[in-house]
C-alpha cells in the first residue's frame, strides 16, 4: 500500500471514528432565543436545554460557558409538584433568579409544545432557588405572543452606597447620578442589584466599565451588578443599562430581574399609596441588541405587593449538544 493510500486510510479510519464518538455520546436538546424583542438579533440571547435531567452542576456551568451568553437555563421536572425545576447560569456562576431566563424558558417550551394547546393565556409555574416564579403566557393565532413573570419575592433593600464609589464604578462624575429620589441602593425582588439613576440619556450613553470600581463596590460586601437608569422622553418611559463584570456579564442588553426590581423601586418612593404602575423600558440599545421590556408593579396601603415584567420572544436556532 502506498504512502498516500495509508494517508487516505488513516483519515477514513478518523471519520468513522469520530462519527461512532458522536453516536455514543450523550446528546442534549437545546433552543435558542432572544427575549424581550419581535426581531430575531436584537434583544437578550437565551440558550435553553429544556430536557436537561442527568447534567451535573459542573457539566451546567460549562454548557452556560460554552454558550457565553449572560443565561442559559436548564429545565428539569418539578420537585414540589409545579411545572418544572428550572437552574439559571451565568457564565461564571448560578444565580437563583432572573428575568429574561424566565420569560424564554416559558416561551421555548411553549413554543415547542410542553405545555400542550394554549387557548388565550397559560400560567405556568417554575421552582428556582429563589421561590416560585409564576409566568403567563399569552397566545395569539396559534403563536406565543409574549410571557410575564410575577417575581418571586417581596421588594427588599440592601445598602446605600456612596455617590462616589458608584460614579468610579461607571466612569462618570459623581454629580450626574441623581439621588432626588433615591441614592446608589442595593434592591432586589429575588437578584439584587444596585440601583443608579443617572441624570440623562447622554450620561447613560457614556457610562463604561471600571473594574477597579467594580472591585472596590465588592468589597462593600455587595454582589456589583449595577442598573443605571435615566427617564425616558422619547416613546419609553426607563431608558436603562445593566452592568455585571464580576457575574461574567460586561453588559446585559435586557435585564428583566433587574427591571422587575426597578418597577418595585419606583412604585415604593411613588407619593401614591394605592395604585398600579407600568413603564416601558428600553435597555441593549448602546449594545446593538435594542430591547423592549413592560414592568408593572401594585401597591396597596403604602406597600409593594407584586412586581411583574414580560415581553415577546423569538426562536433564532436549535440543536444537540455532545457530552463525552
Amino acid at each position: 500500500m502506498t504512502g498516500d493510500k495509508l494517508t487516505e486510510f488513516a483519515n477514513v479510519f478518523c471519520l468513522l471514528s469520530s462519527v461512532q464518538e458522536f453516536e455514543s455520546a450523550v446528546k442534549y436538546r437545546y433552543y435558542t432565543c432572544d427575549v424581550f424583542t419581535e426581531t430575531r438579533f436584537g434583544g437578550n440571547q437565551l440558550a435553553v436545554l429544556p430536557q436537561a435531567v442527568g447534567l451535573s452542576t459542573q457539566q451546567m456551568q460549562e454548557i452556560a460557558r460554552e454558550f457565553n451568553f449572560s443565561e442559559t437555563t436548564f429545565v428539569l421536572p418539578g420537585r414540589a409538584g409545579h411545572t418544572r425545576h428550572v437552574r439559571i447560569f451565568t457564565p461564571a456562576r448560578e444565580i437563583p433568579f432572573a428575568g429574561h431566563p424566565n420569560v424564554g424558558t416559558a416561551f421555548v417550551l411553549a413554543s415547542a409544545g410542553e405545555f400542550g394547546e394554549i387557548k388565550s393565556s397559560l400560567t405556568v409555574t417554575f421552582e428556582e432557588q429563589s421561590g416560585l416564579v409564576s409566568v403567563t403566557i399569552q397566545e395569539i393565532g396559534g403563536e406565543v405572543a409574549s410571557c410575564e413573570l410575577t417575581a418571586p419575592q417581596a421588594l427588599s433593600f440592601g445598602k446605600t452606597l456612596p455617590v462616589e464609589l458608584v460614579a468610579a464604578a461607571i466612569a462618570i462624575d459623581s454629580q450626574e447620578i441623581v439621588t432626588k429620589t433615591h441614592g446608589p441602593q442595593v434592591a432586589s425582588v429575588g437578584l439584587p442589584f444596585i440601583m443608579v439613576e443617572l441624570r440623562d440619556r447622554s450620561v447613560l450613553e457614556r457610562a463604561r466599565i471600571s473594574m477597579s470600581g467594580f472591585e472596590a463596590l465588592a468589597a462593600e460586601d455587595v454582589m456589583p451588578d449595577v442598573y443605571l437608569y435615566t427617564r425616558g422622553t422619547d416613546g419609553f418611559d426607563i431608558r436603562a443599562r445593566m452592568f455585571a463584570p464580576l457575574s461574567g456579564v460586561p453588559e446585559d442588553p435586557a435585564t428583566g430581574s433587574a427591571n422587575c426590581a426597578l418597577a418595585g423601586l419606583l412604585a415604593h418612593y411613588s407619593q401614591d399609596s394605592n395604585g398600579s404602575f407600568s413603564w416601558r423600558i428600553a435597555q441593549g440599545v448602546e449594545m446593538g441588541r435594542p430591547s423592549t421590556l413592560i414592568a408593572r408593579a401594585e401597591k396597596k396601603d403604602g406597600v409593594v405587593q407584586t412586581t411583574r415584567i414580560g415581553g415577546a420572544a423569538v426562536l433564532v436556532s436549535e440543536g444537540t449538544i455532545y457530552l463525552d
